[in-house]
């Protein structure tokens, strides 16, 4: 039976909080192996004005190990029925490229949003599903897997042009499985397949994939390219991740992904008060 979930509002920005139901995650703190750190951590950024919930099960770091399907299932079902329990009225979010983590989850939780690293390039059947099951469907930009990735940085051209190229072919199948064009999320894929230049040449390019008309998530939070740049580690990097989501919102980013949601809920509000006064 085909399930149904109401189209999300982009009215503004909304802040995507990460949930790691994983043990090896690149940024330590944001690791909730365990139901109690799980319904800790989704209390916290309900209570913070996370406006999605995302739920991972595989960590999708540079050389992070392979993850059994039954373990990721276990791993994403276990964090997002903490999430319908604890925070009902928060759209969840599974960050999974495999049709048959997705399909279950469904099928035992009810419609979420299917966020896609691969952009069904892993996994074909996984945008199917998505279309099938009518639920909005984040596609990423990324060469390879996690295991290679970092090794598939050459592009022929400057990477803007190149990624924008990707997307509009992606689109176009994606638009032939049946989804709906209100369903389709772009994610340049920040720190996937990409050096540190190449993320802020993405950054600085980032109105060019929002001018395709569809929402753009960007996810920057406490990635290397911040602190391999500032020569630091994953916990020093905050304030670069807030000047960077605030560059991502100028640039019409409608989605910021994030580690810590009570300081992209403070950007957020206060980039309002900055356009509404800037027209």
């Amino acid at each position: 039976m085909k399930q149904h979930m109401p189209d999300l509002d982009f009215s503004r920005p909304q802040v995507m909080a990460i949930v790691n139901v994983t043990p090896d995650s690149f940024y330590a703190p944001s690791r909730t192996p365990d139901r109690e750190a799980i319904e800790a951590r989704i209390r916290r950024v309900a209570a913070e004005g996370a406006a999605i919930i995302d739920i991972g099960g595989y960590s999708s770091r540079p050389g992070a190990d392979e993850v059994d399907p039954d373990e990721e299932l276990r791993r994403v079902l276990l964090g997002t029925e903490a999430a319908r329990r604890l925070a009902p009225a928060i759209p969840v979010s599974i960050d999974t490229f495999r049709a048959s983590v997705a399909e279950e989850v469904i099928r035992c939780c009810g419609p979420v949003i299917v966020n896609d690293i691969s952009a069904g390039e892993l996994d074909g059947a996984l945008p199917e599903t998505a279309a099938r099951y009518d639920v909005p469907y984040i596609a990423m930009h990324m060469k390879g897997d996690p295991q290679t990735m970092q090794s598939l940085t050459d592009y022929r051209r400057e990477i803007v042009a190149e990624v924008l190229d990707y997307f509009e072919t992606r689109i176009a199948r994606l638009r032939a499985l049946g989804m709906r064009r209100e369903r389709l999320i772009l994610d340049p894929g920040f720190g996937f397949a990409k050096t540190a230049d190449q993320n802020y040449e993405l950054l600085a390019g980032l109105h060019r994939l929002c001018a395709l008309g569809y929402p753009v998530l960007a996810g920057v939070s406490r990635k290397s390219m911040i602190y391999k740049t500032l020569g630091s580690t994953p916990d020093e990097s905050l304030p670069g991740t807030i000047a960077l989501g605030w560059e991502a919102l100028r640039q019409g980013a409608a989605i910021l992904r994030v580690h810590d949601v009570k300081e992209a809920a403070d950007t957020v509000k206060i980039f309002d008060v900055f356009e509404r006064n800037r027209k």
